[in-house]
């Protein structure tokens, strides 16, 4: 029966029932193609990982070190005094080396947790945390201005155009989650680099994150764009979809090799089946009242980034191997205050319980163990006086970020900066040497991590770079 039947149809007749002709075999050995490029598979790590997926919660314009982190003794006993400070940037506007008013921090200290750290009354929530985060005190940088400092931490370059972190992850590591994108950031500014932060750059542009909401509306406003079309039927979406496939199938045929068209068609694949995974993920509706709550979801002050962090964790807990939250304004950078220091506690109240339920969340799901979440600005400030005395300015010759979770030490300190918190003297560790650490616990080694382009190999550390193996557990 099932002979005689096939022998009713001709080759031709079959084809065309069975897999749309020819584009549909087309677009069966193009699918293969677009899985490699647009990384639909997992790809294979250079080392056994410690850490699947990071969340980096980016607070865009310098928060004050000496003011939240890094505790100076000397620094509330010498307030007022006038010290010679070597920083470029000062040596910059005025051409001499000045004299500079030393300020003491705003809002007191004191020890958190078992591990004793001590935190300033800005980040109270954050503060009941300090047993599962390993702090960084010695970190140093490049540039000193808001641009290149925030390029260079994204990117690893304070100029050029380079593929920003979570491209290079996406480019290493693959999909998790194939109906996904790998890389997705979360309310991004426009100022001080922009797309540039979260850009493919070289990379075939299959490896772009992907925004979602942007700095300066609310997060309850942030939306996949043209995830769902409501004024045609999903037989007709359909019908749409296969005809495209086919023209795509057709075009990729006559361009092999192309990753630029590749890419293009790859995003369709994913933007398909997107449309009934994505929207269910991101809206926070979906949880409980009481995990809202925790994330100051419906109050005034922690409302917007409350949402941008429990979708974080939503994003990662679905398979989003780099997710950015992005504290941060367009054309301008929040912490970045050079006359109003006051002006920190109002960043902090928007963003301290926030941070302190994702990591709660994380830790109660199981998912911390495997997830690196990162905390961090471009650079920290300065520990004297700026623009009347109420200010700090740009400091980034050392700075304090902390890690938690992916295998790095709980309740750990690493490293510091002098007795005012200017210069990192012990324990210095280059954003390069960070950047290294971190693809180190994705299992990636960060001198293997290359792409070829314009005739070099290229990497995110550059010809630089060393993992930091005193903060791994």
């Amino acid at each position: 029966m099932g002979k005689e039947l096939f022998n009713t149809f001709s080759r031709r007749q079959a084809l065309r029932m069975t897999a749309c002709g020819f584009g549909g075999l087309a677009m069966g050995a193009l699918a293969h193609r677009v899985a490699a490029v647009n990384s639909n598979l997992v790809k294979r790590a250079h080392h056994a990982p410690r850490a699947k997926r990071v969340i980096f919660i980016f607070m865009a314009g310098g928060v004050s070190h000496v003011d939240s982190f890094d505790y100076k003794k000397k620094l509330f006993e010498d307030d007022g005094k006038l010290l010679r400070f070597d920083d470029a940037r000062t040596l910059a506007k005025t051409r001499q080396i000045v004299e500079q008013k030393l300020m003491k921090p705003l809002w007191n200290f004191k020890k958190h947790g078992q591990c004793g750290q001590q935190v300033s009354e800005l980040f109270p929530f954050i503060g009941r945390h300090v047993d599962d985060l390993c702090f960084l005190k010695g970190l140093h940088t490049e540039g000193v201005a808001h641009d290149p400092s925030t390029l260079f931490l994204h990117t690893g370059n304070i100029n050029l155009v380079r593929p920003s972190m979570g491209s290079w992850i996406h480019y290493g590591l693959g999909m998790e989650n194939e109906n996904l994108p790998a890389f997705v950031t979360l309310g991004p500014g426009m100022g001080n680099g922009g797309p540039r932060n979260y850009s493919n750059a070289f990379l075939p542009a299959a490896y772009q994150g992907m925004p979602i909401g942007r700095a300066g509306i609310s997060a309850k406003q942030a939306s996949i764009d043209n995830i769902s079309a409501s004024d045609i039927t999903a037989l007709d979406q359909q019908k749409q979809f296969d005809l495209l496939r086919q023209i795509n199938a057709a075009q990729a045929s006559r361009r092999p090799g192309d990753d630029e068209l590749e890419a293009i068609i790859g995003s369709f694949e994913l933007a398909w089946r997107m449309q009934s995974n994505a929207p269910s993920i991101i809206d926070i509706s979906k949880e409980r009242k009481k995990t809202r709550e925790m994330y100051g979801i419906g109050q005034k002050h922690t409302d917007s980034f409350g949402r941008y962090c429990l979708m974080a964790r939503r994003l990662s807990e679905s398979g989003v191997r780099y997710v950015q939250v992005n504290y941060a304004n367009n054309g301008s950078a929040p912490w970045d205050q050079h006359s109003d220091m006051p002006k920190h506690m109002q960043h902090a109240r928007a963003t301290d319980q926030p941070v302190a339920a994702l990591l709660q969340d994380l830790k109660q799901r199981g998912l911390l163990e495997d997830t690196i979440v990162w905390w961090g600005s471009e650079f920290g400030r300065t520990p004297y006086a700026e623009k009347r005395g109420t200010g700090r300015d740009h400091n980034s010759y050392g700075f304090t970020m902390w890690l938690a979770g992916g295998g790095f030490k709980p309740g750990f300190t690493y490293g510091g900066t002098d007795e005012y918190g200017h210069h990192a003297v012990e324990g210095k560790v280059h954003m390069h040497d960070l950047h290294a650490t971190i693809l180190h616990q994705l299992g990636l080694d960060h001198e293997k991590l290359t792409y070829r382009y314009d005739g070099r190999d290229f990497r995110l550390t550059d010809v630089h770079g060393s993992v930091v193996h005193d903060i791994l557990s």
